[in-house]
């Protein structure tokens, strides 16, 4: 079976934004699918915006897993860098399929783990910051 990627997608896979690692991150979330063994870390950096909102002021994943899992992972940085916490934690499996110009149904669910793994580091930023 062969799956056909949109131009996006395989632009994102090939020249992936934001790879690497924020090591002294505000917060991490990793995030896997058992079935196919995609495994995603994304680490971000938070400050406050002219509003005084908390923002994602600098984004990095890494991906081990197949080419939708790395491009959703580079989109879903793209999607998520300088928003609100508020706003990124909106951003759906559907806004990163969208933004990619589609996914094959098959691979949808790396859409969904990438927005999960951004809603993971939220929560580890914000269960941080209620220890302090």
């Amino acid at each position: 079976m062969t799956i056909q990627y949109s131009k996006e997608v395989k632009k994102n896979f090939m020249n992936p934004k934001n790879l690497g690692e924020i090591k002294d991150a505000d917060g991490i979330g990793k995030v896997g699918n058992p079935t196919c063994g995609d495994v995603m870390w994304l680490y971000i950096k938070v400050g406050k915006d002219k509003k005084g909102k908390e923002t994602i002021t600098d984004i990095k994943f890494k991906t081990f897993g197949c080419a939708a899992a790395i491009a959703t992972s580079s989109m879903i940085t793209q999607l998520a860098k300088g928003k609100t916490l508020e706003e990124a934690e909106k951003i759906t499996r559907n806004d990163v399929a969208t933004s990619l110009k589609g996914l094959p149904p098959i691979k949808m669910h790396c859409s969904n783990l990438s927005s999960e793994a951004l809603r993971a580091a939220i929560k580890n930023y914000r269960d941080k910051q209620n220890k302090k």
